[in-house]
């Protein structure tokens, strides 16, 4: 890698690096039935996540009026929380094998920045941080509070802005269409994870894909012409 030329790596979270679908399904279940509304199949929820809230609910509950899914937009934020206050980050939100692992090791490059594009809440990304002892490990963290809802390019935009990496030196890893897409329109590659909210076919369009996370060195390697 050449020296000084620095790269940057944006994870997404729930699906990618960690698995919250237990609380995200229980949570979205209290949601709808405080509005004594059918609650939508796992499949359903679990293929909005990755989305900010209210268009997650827009697509869930097409029907319903504003203000409905207004309430379901708290109902779910309040459920969520006291899911994992009541069990622990580590237990709410549980790392996918080898992704701890994989953070500390491309930290330790000094040339590689790490970042996160999430439509978690900042107040909900600063728990998990938090709750996983992974202060200090990402230099840019972009939420839902402050950008419009994925495929929308602004979280990536905003990303390298900040670090002042140029979009050829940057790849987002993700598990859902609306991390592809997102990157695609920021015109940054894409790493699809296979073990995700979405199914691995639907991310055929991806520059690259992993089943696990020690093949991420490889891939990256492969497309900077790097040493990982």
């Amino acid at each position: 890698m050449t020296v000084g030329r620095l790269r940057l790596i944006i994870f997404d979270v729930d699906g990618t690096l960690v698995d919250s679908q237990s609380d995200i399904l229980a949570a979205m279940g209290q949601a709808f039935a405080q509005e004594r509304l059918p609650v939508p199949d796992k499949a359903s929820v679990l293929g909005i996540v990755g989305l900010s809230l209210p268009e997650a609910l827009l697509r869930l509950a097409p029907q319903s009026a504003d203000d409905a899914r207004a309430r379901m937009v708290a109902g779910y934020k309040d459920a969520y929380m006291s899911l994992r206050a009541k069990a622990g980050v580590a237990q709410s939100s549980p790392f996918y094998p080898g992704a701890r692992d994989m953070l500390h090791r491309l930290q330790a490059v000094p040339e590689l920045l790490l970042g996160v594009a999430t439509g978690k809440s900042r107040r909900g990304l600063d728990k998990l941080i938090e709750g996983h002892a992974l202060e200090g490990m990402f230099v840019t963290r972009q939420v839902s509070d402050h950008h419009p809802s994925k495929p929308h390019p602004s979280m990536i935009e905003a990303a390298l802005a900040e670090t002042g990496v140029a979009p050829e030196d940057a790849v987002m890893v993700g598990d859902t269409v609306f991390d592809m897409e997102m990157a695609k329109a920021a015109d940054i590659r894409m790493i699809a994870v296979s073990w995700g909210y979405h199914p691995p076919e639907a991310l055929a369009g991806a520059d690259a894909s992993i089943d696990r996370f020690d093949d991420l060195p490889d891939r990256l390697n492969a497309m900077w012409g790097t040493r990982i």
